[in-house]
């Protein structure tokens, strides 16, 4: 069984296979533009910034002039994603790139606050009726995206969400079955350890996809979605500026808990954060469970004083009582604590742990090699427990991990100055800890243990690529064979038979630089 991640359609890979003329549509939306701009790696970032205020051409050779050596592996991966977006446009020789003149001219209004004033949704004037306020938007998305996954999992006495989410869940490969027989799938299994973002956005993309079925504009949609990614959480926008399209989504970003609108004739919607927060990095939801929520919240709140009373009646969803309170203790002889009440929270757990006693407040379990191949069989890979439990961990546990690293750099620290009279600078990241060490929420042993599990199942894997031989010279082979290794395209290699496999995707890269490098010489 593959171990490999199923839900790859990101939103960056489903933007990537648009149609060029599709591309060039979307980026006529300075909010497309900005929202498309923050999903970039951090280099491609530095490129747009680069280009964005000159219009003269960038020789490709001088682009390994603006980064650090040893990084063409980051430069490939960021060139490669600029590309199949079509950001930026090559010459017929291949020698000179420019920035698309669309994507430069509204991303450039965007820096510059020139854009249209309806770019980003035009704000309501007008005072409602009844105040809608941020806690409410708040309570409101989490409701709605619990029933969600609440309905998926089977908890009892959950409402039945919307006919249009049951056809997502089911045209998704979420869940299957008909009726009252739905059932989750082993995807829908991996949807459940998702980030909630991930989450929201592989339903967006099944949405996407099924734009052409309900007759819908799929580039009216996707710059709807980026708008929302771009309006300020609190404030009421008007419908009348939307276009059909838009408006007929309405009532289904509704249902998914991203925006909230008090009737289906209302000439205002809300954006939550669930919709404020899908272009950023941080995550709008951080515990899949608001009843875990409120019991941290009861129990860190029993005596607040005056200036937690303030605050208390603006708590966010991922605020101090979802994203920065955990609630699973791991302890090294594989035994797993979870302090919550939460059927949402104990049904994820049951997927890879043996739970073996509950309490009011409290679940005790096991983690052992036969509910790891359950998880694994089910299509869940190690890297997303291990994720998930480090994104829940107890804030004691991440005290105790902080605390354990900052001594072993100090040792490191005192021990290189009396030895060399300081520690070499290589050793120190930009953070300024010793670049060996990392942070260890779990215990070591049981993180390399769930993998050494995860590889007992993954005895063969395959890649699919070319491979490269008959080299005209040992220098020639050691040349592109290093170059290959650079870029993170190298799979395997064979010095002495002078042999090497790459990536399907790096082939064009080597096959390039062989034939600028054997021309040169």
């Amino acid at each position: 069984m593959s171990s490999s991640n199923l839900f790859k359609a990101t939103v960056n890979e489903h933007l990537e296979g648009l149609p060029e003329t599709m591309q060039s549509r979307l980026y006529e939306a300075p909010a497309t533009c900005l929202s498309i701009y923050r999903l970039l790696p951090p280099i491609a970032k530095f490129y747009i910034m680069s280009m964005v205020f000159s219009e003269r051409p960038v020789a490709l050779r001088d682009l390994d002039k603006w980064c650090k050596p040893g990084t063409r592996k980051v430069q490939f991966e960021s060139l490669k994603r600029l590309k199949s977006l079509h950001l930026i446009l090559e010459d017929r020789q291949g020698q000179y790139i420019t920035l698309h003149p669309i994507f430069r001219k509204n991303f450039r209004d965007c820096l510059t606050g020139s854009q249209a004033p309806n770019a980003f949704g035009n704000l309501c004037l007008t005072p409602a009726e009844v105040s809608v306020s941020i806690s409410f938007l708040d309570s409101f998305a989490l409701s709605k995206w619990e029933t969600i996954l609440h309905f998926m999992v089977g908890t009892e006495s959950t409402p039945t969400p919307s006919t249009s989410v049951l056809s997502l869940l089911k045209s998704g490969g979420l869940m299957e079955g008909s009726g009252s027989g739905l059932r989750i799938t082993n995807t829908g299994f991996q949807f459940l350890l998702q980030d909630v973002n991930a989450q929201i956005w592989t339903i967006l993309l099944q949405y996407l996809n099924l734009t052409q079925d309900l007759n819908m504009d799929p580039v009216d949609v996707l710059n709807f979605i980026f708008i929302l990614g771009s309006l300020e959480l609190g404030k009421s926008y008007t419908v009348s500026s939307l276009s059909t399209t838009q408006v007929n989504m309405l009532a289904d970003l509704k249902d998914y808990g991203l925006i909230y609108q008090r009737a289906s004739n209302s000439g205002r919607f809300y954006p939550t954060r669930l919709a404020t927060t899908l272009t950023s990095e941080s995550s709008a939801l951080k515990s899949p469970a608001r009843a875990m929520d409120q019991a941290l919240e009861s129990a860190t709140s029993q005596q607040p004083s005056a200036d937690q009373s303030d605050d208390a009646a603006t708590t966010s969803i991922s605020g101090p009582a979802s994203a920065a309170q955990g609630s699973i203790i791991l302890e090294t002889n594989f035994k797993i604590y979870a302090y919550t009440n939460s059927p949402l929270e104990i049904a994820i757990l049951n997927l890879f742990v043996h739970l073996k006693t509950r309490f009011a407040n409290m679940v005790c379990g096991q983690i052992t090699r036969e509910s790891i191949r359950k998880a694994l069989y089910n299509g869940i890979t190690a890297q997303q427990i291990i994720k998930f439990l480090e994104t829940h961990a107890h804030p004691q546990m991440k005290i105790l991990a902080r605390e354990k690293l900052d001594k072993k750099i100090e040792f490191d620290t005192n021990n290189n100055i009396n030895t060399a009279g300081g520690a070499p600078q290589s050793q120190i990241d930009a953070n300024g800890t010793v670049a060996q060490h990392r942070l260890e929420i779990l215990p070591p042993t049981v993180v390399d243990q769930i993998k050494l599990w995860q590889l007992e199942l993954d005895r063969i894997q395959t890649f699919e690529g070319y491979l490269f031989k008959d080299f005209a010279s040992q220098q020639e082979y050691d040349v592109l064979s290093n170059y290959a290794s650079e870029i993170g395209v190298l799979v395997w290699s064979d010095k002495t038979k002078k042999k090497f496999y790459i990536t399907e995707q790096g082939k064009s890269q080597v096959v390039d630089f062989a034939n600028r490098k054997l021309k040169r010489e």
